[in-house]
């Protein structure tokens, strides 16, 4: 998604600093209750951020890769022995401080469900504090960097072969090359083991010779030069679609402090020579990246109402597995939370302890039940750790107990404190036509959206709400069973109970929600949820703070049906999409579908980790990892309307041409075995094509770098850019999944790129990549590539067309003309010369030569850079660009008339009593028939007038080049010497 804020983007990203103590190391005591022991060690962080390591007092020293830690814990959420012997062990005398707060728990996982914790406790308080602060989820790490600061360590030639087993004389090779130990039984100190020395064993392990092919291109003799290194960044890395005032053009001496951070030889970069090697370091660095840092940085405007962005949501966020079996889990907030979801989902029941404990679970299966009380203190200990805009908790509320319903109230008061959202604020009354405050105004509060009841609480009430204790009963009490049952007035249903099919009790009825107590309606302000009635309805109540939630086959069918009036309706008003009850299994629909709608939360499964919880992972992977993303304009403005099945382009949005060509791989897998990849686009239903290319499997069962060097696959109309996403999968030739990468078609840069592979989960497989030659560029209609083709190199179109005309002539050309020509006397020929010479005088009121002067001819590459070129060609283009313009908005609004129109005669014919359904019929397919024909003679009249501004142009075209011809003539030496003469002559 593009920014709604022009200019240019202050870069907040920052490389991992890591803290002097942390370097240093500090003295922890590792203790592990499954086995009961406790061990002193110190632990480290090195220099980079890499990874964390800790030593025994056996100098032995174990590491952990930091991109896997999800959190690191402190205080009360940190897990605490709860065997007395080992708590006695852990809280020695001479240690500081209370044992809980001395804590430190790091949390790994490979994934949102399996989940593991490594147990720390610190001498002093403050120490358990640094680890905290000092020791993140960064997933911009490196781990390539294998050197260490141990020096007596040594590394087993066995692990290099193992990384890398799909050959292994190749690898041995590769050591020897690089004159390190290859034999078996061979071991390599980490002090030789240097970063460049790694580098030179994976450019031995892995030749590239298409790489040398492309930087022949630019280079005549082995090298490039700075101005054509210059070049090919301008040329083929810059994105041609960004602005040349914001974003200008790369400059020699630009270049060159480019190339001095990957030239070695420094003293051939100061003659003006790029090497291979600088050339082939750059393409692989972080600067040369497919996605700019800017867009994983927070860089959307966040200003706009909460309905203007996709929200990151899950749906029965408590479930690890399926919907009817399995464990339900407090760490799944946690986890869902620390990864960016802003949106989660409390199905509250009634519990039937003798505490009378409401609890969270899938109501009627087989799934466990855990305490509401620990979700609500989960919730509030990592709502805000990865972003800090507004949470949002969807509550499914079935408890039926005044007692229970005023314990969550008052949880939910108590455990928040100040970050919950009680009262509205000031500038946003909950009143008809205010918009919903913006993501900034929020930042730090949590929402909750629970069933609102707006009348007084009374007796007449509590009749549906029982006091009884939830012990007395054994299954939970369905609230459609009890009498005396009280609406709290007609939008409190939601359509989360009419379509989901989930709760359903014995006789296979869906579970109503319970009628909310005054203390949880007072906890409701600006996610009130709805039933949905009608998009007209909506409209004309215009209260944005009304929110509806649709299962995915009610959404499809609204959007099949309506689709301008759902995005319309998603302007203003937020609306949930979540899955449909028979997905028993936890797979989850796509959610682009409803991307397309401009829904905000879209509710899936995180637990399952399928392609549609992929393409979330990498929506929501940007824009800081906010958990929320901006829509395009057109889905926010109310003046703009959009159609998601539209296969035209959109007003005010440039299509976009993408052309992406697979050349090879490296280090795609380490079995030996053959790969191929797939590349395919996900957007609006036109823009959508699967599995779009597949390139051949490659030969040799060769992993390490393979060659594919095809035929690019090229999208010719992307017509949404902002939401379309590209995604390249490698598989191996059985089929299996290795990895993939999903990158936006707004943000992605053209040129040589590399994509780093990441597996399923959304992780780094840190060596696996697939190296691509991307071009991008603004989409022209077919119509226009004649015209576009004149504009951008009119000369050449020119010759094309005199070229046809003479080609032509020789099948036109009367004989008589000819005969004609051939009986022309010599007198005659020759009078004609003479009257020719004696041509008009110049401009400049002089006289031309009275004999043939011989004008140089004008270099082609010089009228091309001519300013009366440029300028012709900047006003067609404009002219035809603001043709098209006003033709697409004439159109859009024809459409929008005629489809008004058709509505209206239909509801007139289904309301009217007289004629038959025949008759009917044909009124509405006459209609229907002369509509068609408004329709055909617009786009006619519209295809005439830019046929006549090409022909236009193209004339414009043809006079041209005598202005020019004209410009260079009176510049060059023999016109003025020739005017010279002339001028003696006279005086």
């Amino acid at each position: 998604m593009a920014s709604a804020q022009p200019g240019v983007h202050a870069l907040k990203l920052q490389p991992p600093s890591v803290s002097l103590t942390l370097r240093n190391g500090s003295n922890f005591i590792k203790w592990d209750e499954d086995l009961s022991t406790v061990n002193p060690v110190t632990l480290h962080v090195d220099p980079h951020g890499f990874y964390l390591y800790w030593t025994d007092q056996n100098k032995e020293t174990e590491l952990l890769d930091l991109t896997l830690v999800k959190d690191v814990r402190t205080g009360r959420s940190t897990k605490t022995p709860k065997e007395a012997k080992l708590r006695e062990l852990l809280d020695i005398g001479n240690l500081v401080g209370r044992l809980e707060n001395r804590m430190v728990t790091v949390v790994t996982a490979s994934d949102l469900v399996n989940v593991n914790q490594l147990n720390f406790i610190a001498s002093q308080e403050d120490e358990a504090k640094v680890m905290n602060s000092g020791t993140s989820d960064d997933d911009d790490c490196d781990d390539d960097d294998d050197d260490d600061d141990d020096d007596d360590d040594d590394d087993d030639d066995g692990v290099i072969v193992r990384l890398f087993s799909s050959d292994r004389k190749r690898v041995e090779n590769a050591l020897e090359n690089c004159k390190l130990p290859y034999s078996r039984g061979d071991s390599i100190k980490l002090e030789d083991f240097t970063l460049e020395i790694y580098k030179s064993f994976l450019d031995s392990l892995c030749p590239r010779p298409e790489l040398g092919n492309i930087f022949k291109l630019g280079g005549d003799d082995g090298s490039l030069s700075v101005d054509q290194m210059t070049e090919f960044i301008n040329n083929k890395q810059r994105d041609p679609r960004l602005n040349e005032i914001l974003y200008p053009p790369l400059r020699p001496a630009q270049t060159n402090t480019v190339m001095e951070r990957y030239q070695h030889d420094q003293a051939q970069l100061k003659q003006g020579v790029v090497t291979l090697q600088a050339f082939s370091s750059y393409l692989s660095s972080d600067e040369n990246g497919v996605i700019p840092p800017e867009k994983l940085d927070q860089s959307e405007d966040m200003s706009f109402p909460l309905s203007h962005y996709f929200i990151n949501s899950s749906h029965n966020t408590y479930l690890t597995a399926g919907q009817l079996a399995g464990s339900s889990s407090v760490e799944m907030y946690r986890q869902v939370l620390l990864a960016g979801c802003r949106c989660v989902e409390l199905d509250v029941w009634k519990g039937r302890t003798a505490e009378e404990e409401p609890v969270i679970t899938h109501g009627f299966t087989m799934t466990s039940e855990i305490p509401f009380k620990e979700v609500i203190e989960a919730i509030a200990e990592c709502a805000f750790k990865t972003s800090p805009f507004p949470v949002i908790l969807s509550f499914e509320n079935h408890v039926d107990s005044l007692k229970q319903q005023a314990k969550m109230a008052e949880y939910c008061r108590s455990i928040f404190g100040d970050a919950l959202l009680i009262d509205p604020l000031d500038k946003y009354p909950l009143e008809s036509g205010v918009p919903l405050p913006s993501p900034q105004e929020l930042m730090g509060k949590i929402l909750i959206k629970n069933k609102k009841s707006h009348k007084p609480s009374n007796n007449t009430d509590t009749k549906r709400l029982t006091d009884q204790p939830a012990s007395q009963s054994n299954e939970p009490v369905s609230p459609s069973n009890n009498t005396g049952e009280i609406e709290a007035e007609s939008e409190e249903d939601d359509d989360d109970d009419d379509d989901d099919g989930k709760k359903v009790s014995g006789d296979g009825s869906a579970e109503r929600e319970a009628v909310a107590t005054e203390e949880m309606s007072t906890l409701v302000n600006y996610v009130q949820p709805t039933k949905f009635n009608s998009f007209e309805a909506s409209k004309k109540a215009a209260r944005c703070y009304h929110m509806s939630s649709f299962v995915e086959t009610k959404a499809l069918e609204h959007l099949t049906k309506s689709p301008v009036e759902f995005v319309e309706y998603n302007k203003s008003q937020l609306s949930r999409i979540y899955p449909k009850g028979t997905r028993v299994d936890s797979s989850n629909f796509m959610p682009q579908l409803f991307w397309n709608a401009g829904c905000q939360l879209v509710a899936l499964n995180y637990q399952t980790i399928d392609l549609s919880t992929q393409l979330n992972l990498f929506m929501f992977e940007y824009n800081g990892r906010g958990g929320y993303r901006l829509k395009p304009e057109f889905m926010r403005r109310p003046d703009k309307h959009f159609d998601p099945f539209t296969e035209n382009t959109v007003d005010g949005i440039v299509a976009n041409t993408l052309s992406v060509k697979v050349i090879s791989g490296q280090f795609v897998t380490e079995r030996r075995v053959g790969v191929y990849v797939e590349v395919e686009m996900f957007g609006l239903p036109a823009d959508t094509r699967r599995k779009a290319l597949k390139t051949k499997t490659s030969q040799n069962n060769n992993a390490i770098n393979p060659v594919w060097d095809e035929e690019p696959i090229v999208f010719k109309k992307v017509i949404l850019p902002t939401l379309a996403s590209l995604r390249i999968a490698a598989f191996e030739e059985g089929g299996k999944f290795i990895g993939h990468r999903i990158i936006p078609v707004s943000a992605i840069r053209p040129g040589y790129r590399y994509i780093g592979l990441r597996n399923e989960k959304n992780q780094s497989l840190i060596l696996p990549a697939v190296f691509v030659n991307i071009v991008v560029k603004d989409y022209v209609p077919d119509t226009f590539a004649d015209v576009i083709e004149a504009l951008s190199n009119p000369i050449r179109y020119v010759n094309l067309l005199e070229q046809r005309s003479k080609q032509l002539a020789a099948l036109t050309l009367d004989d008589v003309e000819e005969d004609t020509q051939a009986e022309v006397s010599p007198t005659e020929t020759t009078a004609e010369r003479k009257n020719d010479q004696k041509s008009a005088p110049l401009e400049n009121g002089l006289s031309p030569p009275s004999g043939p002067v011989d004008v140089p001819a004008c270099a082609m590459e010089s009228l091309q850079q001519s300013k009366v070129y440029q300028k012709e060609q900047r006003r067609q283009f404009k002219e035809l660009k603001e043709l098209v313009r006003r033709h697409q908005k004439k159109t859009s609004e024809l459409l929008r008339e005629i489809n008004n129109k058709y509505k209206k005669t239909a509801q007139q014919c289904s309301k009217s009593s007289s004629g038959s359904d025949s008759e009917k019929d044909e009124r509405l397919q006459q209609l229907r028939d002369e509509q068609q024909q408004q329709l055909l003679a617009l786009r006619q009249e519209q295809y005439y007038s830019q046929k006549y501004l090409q022909r236009e142009h193209i004339k414009m075209v043809k006079v041209k080049p005598n202005q020019v011809l004209l410009e260079e003539l009176t510049l060059t030496p023999v016109s003025k010497n020739f005017g010279s003469l002339c001028l003696d002559e006279r005086f």
